[in-house]
């Protein structure tokens, strides 16, 4: 007998008296303890083969034991093998199995491999079992929100909150659809910023939005009037939110402005966005103003949802011709109700191009030092009517150790029909 026969003839025997002990084990435990076994091997090994096995052997002592005919189903689930785990479901649900948990496997299998009018039906006759199941109605607003059913999505996710308010994936669902969920919005803002020193003259801005909802995404146009250097000037912007993916949608914008000095000339924009696990979100993206010169600005954030709290971290990077400029700011809101009753906190350094303060960007940005801090609170009446209060304070360098204080108090009222 050559080497390689050896090994092989080694190897065959080493496998079959491992599979003898295997067998001898499972002829000897209970069907409770194969299928700790078996949760062992899937969770910890991630050996969901032998879990497999483990819980079709506990299924043969215990046929009508619930628990293993699901997790056995999940296990295919997790093998990519919907077929084989859509027979176990099947033949759970002929026996009219009354187990939320059950119809939660086998709706987010359906759901995973994107049978969603199934996974519709599976997850509503399991909520006739469970109404107030978090993890069903979750799923269900899942469902509702790839079948471009916005609305009954913010019903299913305003219902889990009311039963827990600091369901984090609730909350953070809620804030990705809200702007499908009505399909018209109209809106009105004002600024009125004040400078100390740096300008003789205070700024006023307002403006008017009108957004559209659509199967792909929203739409927004929006007139800006302004008062800046005792001259009058006039801006408009188009802004597109499209869905790309369920983790991915993007920000498109583009403005234009004949009013020299008051707002750039044009204005445009793109981030993509990314629903990242366990909560997070990020973006990546540019900003581009132009007026004399072209300012070209780079960003990128990340969020994290936790309970009723919402964290963001986000900076504007400005390449100069010696330099670059850095902005910093951090947002920390806490939800109080729905997806836009709110109390924010901000503090940061540098400006940003969403400040209404794009003037500032002409020159050398860079020189300028800038401290930043404010409040925001954002509250609804009657879930149509938005209301928003913000107030921030500037403490600006726009000289060299000549410091200015700043202050830049914006109200602002949306309507959704």
């Amino acid at each position: 007998m050559n080497l390689k026969s050896t090994l092989l003839f080694g190897l065959t025997f080493l496998f079959t008296l491992h599979s003898l002990v295997l067998f001898s084990q499972e002829s000897t435990l209970t069907s409770d303890e194969l299928f700790q076994n078996a949760r062992k091997e899937a969770f910890e090994n991630k050996n969901y083969p032998v879990a497999v096995d483990l819980v079709k052997s506990a299924l043969k002592k215990s046929p009508d034991y619930t628990d293993l005919s699901v997790f056995l189903g999940r296990l295919y689930t997790w093998m990519d093998k919907p077929d084989s785990a859509r027979i176990v479901f099947k033949q759970l649900e002929l026996k009219d199995v009354r187990d939320a948990d059950f119809y939660l496997a086998y709706g987010s299998m359906e759901y995973w491999e994107d049978n969603n009018t199934e996974a519709a039906r599976i997850v509503n006759k399991g909520l006739t079992v469970d109404q107030n199941s978090l993890d069903l109605l979750i799923l269900k607003a899942k469902v509702q929100n790839v079948n471009k059913d916005f609305n009954g999505s913010k019903a299913t996710l305003d219902r889990i909150l009311e039963i827990d308010p600091q369901h984090t994936e609730a909350r953070k669902l809620l804030i990705g659809i809200r702007d499908q969920v009505s399909m018209n919005e109209i809106g009105i803002n004002y600024n009125w910023l004040y400078f100390d020193k740096q300008f003789e003259d205070n700024w006023h801005i307002a403006g008017l939005s009108y957004k559209r909802g659509t199967s792909i995404g929203s739409f927004i146009f929006r007139t800006n009037f302004a008062n800046k250097f005792g001259r009058n000037g006039t801006q408009f912007e188009l802004e597109a939110y499209p869905r790309l993916s369920r983790m991915f949608y993007m920000y498109l914008g583009a403005g234009y402005s004949n009013s020299d000095g008051i707002f750039p000339k044009f204005r445009s924009g793109a981030s993509l966005y990314a629903n990242l696990p366990a909560s997070f979100e990020a973006e990546l993206g540019f900003r581009q103003l132009k007026f004399s010169e072209n300012v070209w600005m780079y960003m990128a954030s990340v969020g994290k949802y936790y309970k009723n709290f919402w964290f963001n971290a986000r900076t504007y990077l400005t390449p100069g011709e010696n330099n670059i400029s850095h902005s910093y700011t951090g947002t920390v809101r806490y939800y109080t109700k729905g997806s836009d009753d709110y109390l924010g906190f901000i503090l940061g350094t540098g400006i940003s191009p969403e400040e209404n303060r794009e003037n500032l960007f002409e020159g050398t940005p860079y020189k300028m030092k800038t401290f930043k801090t404010g409040l925001d609170y954002n509250f609804t009446i009657k879930s149509k009517n938005i209301f928003s209060i913000t107030g921030t304070y500037y403490n600006v360098e726009y000289k060299p150790e000549i410091k200015d204080n700043q202050f830049d108090l914006s109200i602002g009222y949306r309507r959704r029909f």
